[in-house]
């Protein structure tokens, strides 16, 4: 079973500080969780925009924003909450917010492809807020620290789900996409002097200890060399093999450096925890699916048949708002409360409460790749699917958390959330690859879509990455009876 950290009890009181308030707390750590989750969610129904308005060739051109957002939050995800254990929660979270504005207000400029992408990889850097209040409500709410960073952090993502899909769709068709950007910059900028405001400015949680950032820039490069593999190899074709093999390699490398560093990325004796490693896993397939559902839904959703032949036609020509509403019922699984599996998850039962998030995701992608042709099976399919991911996120998260002592939370946080952004960038990368094996041409225009049969073979793809949690979950249990038995032994 996974081991509990106690808390250490208000962290004002420790300090001798007055105790901060509760609520004012929650809602400034809302407010983050939203905005970034709004950031990473605009995206999907936003892509066919984009590639129009920026004349994008093809899909896996466009998808690279998608994944520049990501691999830039995998940087964020490590660094961000190790600044808040190390230099404390305020610095760590104004930093966040100020690389969301400044990523923002890029685009909002210069309003071209490049410069959206240089954009994207801020904004990702900066998505990290959204693990910063993990930390900070844990260290200021005492006992009940970790059920309400979890909670906040779940539920605030279905809201931030809402605003990115219906919000910005509403946006853009009402002025537009350069228009859209400047918003953006002046909400992010508001967050960035909330956060200096009413996040107390207390010592450092973990006085020892540094910043590993030879180790997180090599992760990411390694990572980003598979992913670029995946993205663009049905283009690039045998020379894909090259950044392949780059990857491959540099990655085993790291894991062998990492494993004898004084300063590794990761805590390795956390990593060691039962369920910590499975659960991190179990993190990055539920955001593998998570994405390769949305880019799936959105592409096929605002696609119309008018435009294809008739022997290729398919899609719902929906706009982005629409779109954005037609995934509401993924948002709206995020706000159920699942009471009985927080206590299960407490009571250190993760690995049951990960196979039920697994099937009720697999089920939902199942029921999608047999029916993605009418508004109705969408919402459906959304509804199922959003309560599956629901459920993985609060399994994965909570683990993590209880794993490690208070001091560490920011640490234990980056951990799940490098998992996240990694999963995240995966399943773009593979839908991406999906949807280039085959396209079709768009009468008239010049570009190129997927053919319509490869959207169920990217659901059922997607279904498989689902039952991996239950492999990962099940085997982590196996090992760890066996570590016992041989303990006893």
């Amino acid at each position: 079973m996974t081991e509990i950290h106690p808390q250490a009890g208000l962290a004002s009181e420790v300090v001798g500080r007055p105790a901060p308030n509760k609520g004012v707390l929650i809602g400034v750590g809302t407010l983050l969780i939203v905005l970034t989750n709004a950031v990473i969610f605009i995206l999907p129904p936003l892509l066919p925009i984009i590639q129009a308005q920026y004349g994008l060739a093809t899909v896996a051109e466009t998808t690279w924003l998608y994944t520049a957002l990501t691999l830039g939050g995998g940087a964020g995800f490590i660094l961000l909450p190790r600044l808040a254990d190390l230099y404390g929660d305020r610095n760590a979270s104004v930093a966040a917010s100020a690389f969301l504005a400044v990523g923002a207000l890029i685009p909002a400029v210069g309003d071209s492809y490049p410069t959206l992408l240089v954009g994207c990889m801020l904004m990702g850097f900066g998505g990290a807020a959204q693990l910063l209040p993990l930390g900070f409500l844990r260290r200021n709410l005492g006992e009940e620290g970790i059920t309400v960073g979890v909670a906040v952090l779940v539920v605030a993502t279905g809201v931030g789900i809402v605003v990115g899909m219906i919000g910005g769709g509403f946006i853009v068709e009402s002025l537009s996409l350069r228009s859209f950007f400047v918003i953006l910059t002046a909400v992010c900028a508001a967050t960035t002097i909330a956060c200096f405001v009413t996040i107390p400015h207390a010592p450092p949680a973990e006085r020892n200890g540094r910043i590993a950032v030879l180790g997180t820039v090599w992760m990411i490069a390694w990572v980003a060399a598979i992913l670029l593999t995946l993205t663009q190899g049905l283009v690039w074709g045998v020379a894909a093999l090259v950044p392949l093999v780059v990857g491959i390699v540099g990655g085993i490398a790291w894991v062998r450096v990492e494993r004898r560093s004084t300063s590794a990325v990761f805590d390795v004796a956390m990593m060691k925890t039962p369920l910590v490693t499975a659960s991190c896993l179990c993190i990055a397939l539920f955001a593998a699916v998570n994405s390769a559902f949305l880019l799936l839904l959105s592409t096929y959703a605002q696609i119309s048949p008018e435009n294809l032949r008739p022997e290729d036609s398919y899609g719902l020509g929906l706009s982005a708002l629409q779109t954005g509403w037609l995934m509401a019922p993924f948002a709206a699984a995020f706000l159920v409360r699942g009471t009985v599996l927080d206590r299960a998850l407490l009571n250190g039962r993760g690995v049951p409460v990960f196979v039920i998030g697994a099937l009720t995701s697999a089920s939902g992608l199942a029921w999608l790749a047999l029916a993605h042709d009418q508004q109705w099976q969408y919402l459906v399919g959304a509804a199922v699917m959003g309560l599956g991911t629901r459920i993985g996120y609060a399994a994965g998260f909570t683990m993590v958390q209880m794993a490690v002592p208070e001091e560490k939370a920011g640490m234990a946080a980056g951990v799940a959330g490098t998992s996240m952004a990694v999963g995240f960038a995966l399943g773009t990368a593979l839908i991406s690859g999906d949807l280039s094996a085959s396209l079709v041409p768009v009468v008239g225009t010049g570009l190129e879509v997927a053919a319509k049969g490869l959207y169920g073979t990217g659901y059922w793809l997607s279904g498989v990455l689902a039952l991996l949690v239950v492999v990962t979950v099940l085997i982590s249990r196996a090992r760890s009876g066996r570590r016992v038995d041989s303990a006893v032994s």
